[in-house]
C-alpha cells in the first residue's frame, strides 16, 4: 500500500511540473510555436552512446556515472566501488563534444554515491567579419573559436530498496569570443561575449515492485536567467518522466542469458514540442548489447542504432559503446565511449 502511495504521489508531482502543451508557447497567427526560447543549447545534447542509441529514453535506467547527464538518481546503486566513463561525439558541422564522468561509492554505498562530470564543446574555427561600406558589405578581420563547457558535481542515494534520489550542480560557461564594437583610428575596440551560470539537475527513481519495472522523473538545467548584452534568456530547462522494464522478467525468465530492456520517456523541453522517446536494448550473456531507439516528433533526427561490448576480468569491468544517429539533411552523428568499473 505504501509503495502505491509513493508511486501515485510521484506521478502527481510530475504532472504538476509538466504543464499542458499550449502553455509557455508563442502564438503565431493560428499556429502555436515554441521555438528558440533558450540558450546554451549544448546542454541538451545526448552525450552517452548507450543513451543516444536508445533514443535518449534512459530516465528510469540504473547505471553508472553517465546517469549524471540524464537523471542523477540512476547512479544510486552503483555496481562496485567506482565507475569512470570517457566519450567523444562527432557532431554535425564539424562540432566536437568531449565528455567524462566518474562516480564513487565509499563504504559500500553507506553514504550514497558521489560523482563529477564534465562536458566540453569545440565549435571549430569561424570567420569573423564586420559590416562596412564596401562592395561586399563587410570586411574580413580574421577568425575566432567559440567554446562551451559544463563542470558538475553529483550525488545520489538509495533511500530505500526501491526509492532513490539524486542531484547535480554544474558550472556552465560559453564563450563566443570577442566582437568589434567600432574602429577608432584603425584600432579595433572589442567586447567579450562570455556568460556563465550555475545550473541544477534533480531526479528520482522508483521501482514499483512489479518485476524490474522502474518509474523515474527528472528536471534538468534549472537556473536563473542570463544575458549577453540586452535580452535575457534561460537555459534549456527540461522535464522528463520515464518507465523501463526487462521483458524477460515479465516472462518469468530471470535466469535467462538474454535481457531485453524496453524504456519509454515523455519529455517537455522549454523550447520545443513535447516528445515521446522509445528505446530498446538486447543483451546476450551480459557481454554483447544491441540497441535501437526513436524520438518523435522530430524535424531532422531519425533512427538511432548502437552496439556495446562489456567484460569483467579480475574485478575490473571494461565497456565500449558506439552509437549512430541519422540526422536528415545534416551529416550523420557518431558517438563513442569507454567505461571502467572497479569492484
Amino acid at each position: 500500500m505504501k509503495r502505491n502511495i509513493v508511486f501515485v504521489t510521484l506521478v502527481c508531482v510530475f504532472i504538476g511540473l509538466f504543464p499542458l502543451r499550449g502553455h509557455a508557447q508563442v502564438q503565431v497567427g493560428e499556429e502555436q510555436r515554441k521555438l528558440a526560447q533558450s540558450g546554451l543549447k549544448f546542454l541538451s545534447l545526448t552525450t552517452d552512446p548507450r543513451a543516444a542509441a536508445m533514443g535518449d529514453a534512459v530516465t528510469s535506467l540504473e547505471w553508472g556515472s553517465q546517469a549524471m547527464f540524464f537523471n542523477p538518481a540512476g547512479m544510486s546503486r552503483l555496481d562496485g566501488y567506482a565507475n569512470v566513463s570517457l566519450g567523444y561525439i562527432d557532431w554535425i558541422a564539424d562540432i566536437q563534444y568531449n565528455f567524462a564522468s566518474a562516480a564513487f561509492s565509499p563504504a559500500r554505498g553507506r553514504y550514497g554515491v558521489f560523482g563529477v562530470n564534465v562536458l566540453a564543446v569545440d565549435y571549430g574555427e569561424m570567420q569573423e567579419t564586420i559590416r562596412a561600406d564596401t562592395d561586399e558589405g563587410f570586411i574580413d578581420i580574421g577568425t575566432f573559436k567559440p567554446t562551451a563547457m559544463a563542470i558538475g558535481v553529483g550525488y545520489a542515494n538509495a533511500i530505500t530498496e526501491r526509492f532513490a534520489v539524486g542531484g547535480n550542480v554544474k558550472f556552465v560557461s560559453q564563450n563566443l569570443g570577442s566582437s568589434v564594437l567600432r574602429i577608432d583610428d584603425g584600432d579595433q575596440v572589442r567586447t567579450d561575449n562570455k556568460v556563465d551560470v550555475l545550473a541544477f539537475d534533480f531526479g528520482v527513481l522508483y521501482n514499483v515492485g512489479f518485476r524490474s519495472l522502474n518509474f523515474a522523473m527528472s528536471v534538468r538545467n534549472f537556473s536563473e536567467e542570463i544575458r549577453y548584452e540586452e535580452e535575457l534568456f534561460q537555459l534549456p530547462l527540461t522535464f522528463r518522466i520515464g518507465l523501463s522494464v526487462n521483458m524477460m522478467d515479465i516472462l518469468n525468465r530471470q535466469e535467462s542469458p538474454h535481457r531485453v530492456l524496453v524504456s519509454v520517456d515523455a519529455e517537455r523541453p522549454r523550447d520545443y514540442y513535447e516528445q515521446v522517446k522509445i528505446g530498446g536494448e538486447y543483451t546476450f550473456y551480459n557481454t554483447l548489447s544491441l540497441r535501437a531507439g526513436y524520438a518523435f516528433p522530430s524535424d531532422e533526427a531519425g533512427i538511432n542504432l548502437g552496439v556495446g561490448l562489456q567484460q569483467t576480468l579480475s574485478g575490473y569491468h571494461l565497456g565500449v559503446d558506439y552509437a549512430y544517429s541519422s540526422f536528415g539533411i545534416f551529416s550523420n552523428v557518431h558517438r563513442f565511449s569507454l567505461q571502467f568499473s572497479f569492484k
